[in-house]
């Protein structure tokens, strides 16, 4: 018989629990949590945000991504180190 060990814990949008975080391209540093290694935008059901945020965040990445701010692939990362062949 399997139990639970743990309860997760309940998720929550960030941007509605602090008003005074600014949603916006040029905040790499936040744009970053929500990016993974690959340069995929991460789901709201992991991160927790609301859809309204999510929406707002989503389009901000891809702002960044325009404004080569962020990368759009791993390929594309500096922090990647490509084989020489």
């Amino acid at each position: 018989m399997a139990f639970r060990k743990f309860a997760p814990r309940k998720k929550f949008c960030r941007f509605c629990a602090n008003k005074d975080i600014d949603l916006n391209y040029k905040n790499i540093d936040l744009l970053n949590d929500f990016v993974n290694d690959r340069g995929k935008i991460i789901a709201r059901r992991i991160t927790g945000t609301c859809a309204k945020h999510q929406r707002k965040l989503t389009s901000e990445i891809k702002r960044a991504r325009q404004m080569a701010l962020l990368y759009y692939t791993a390929t594309h990362s500096t922090q990647v180190q490509k084989k020489i062949s």
